[in-house]
């Protein structure tokens, strides 16, 4: 799958960061992404009072992703409140790493990369299976 339609993943991440639940940050961020199926996925943010337990929108889209017949992502954006890219944090790009075909690409603040690329030596299902040995 090569085709990927930046401009329409940025939509649905648009209006994904729309619905953002953000009243104590204000900081509305929405994600979405291909899937290897063709679907798209996508995610906004959750605050809650107690701050810590607050979901990027990486998480939702996530959920999304297991809960309508999972796959691999293929393509990921990710907004704010200003329909700016904008770039995952660590612990997202780590949750994406773990659903992501190899070589998921990213729309990033400095152009296309990879999840390798913002990810480098990722720790995997593949690091806890060679334990197991």
């Amino acid at each position: 799958m090569t085709d990927i339609d930046w401009d329409h993943l940025r939509l649905v991440a648009n209006e994904a960061m729309e619905r953002a639940y953000a009243p104590y940050s204000r900081y509305r961020v929405g994600a979405a992404a291909l899937v290897s199926d063709g679907r798209i996925v996508s995610g906004c943010n959750v605050e809650n009072a107690s701050y810590g337990v607050g979901l990027c929108a990486e998480c939702g889209l996530v959920s999304e992703l297991s809960m309508t017949g999972g796959g691999r992502l293929v393509a990921f954006v990710c907004v704010n409140g200003d329909r700016e890219t904008i770039m995952p944090c660590g612990r997202c790009r780590q949750l994406l790493f773990e659903f992501a075909l190899p070589g998921m690409l990213l729309e990033t603040v400095s152009g296309i990369r990879t999840i390798d690329e913002v990810l480098p030596d990722a720790f995997g299902p593949r690091d806890l299976e060679e334990n197991r040995r």
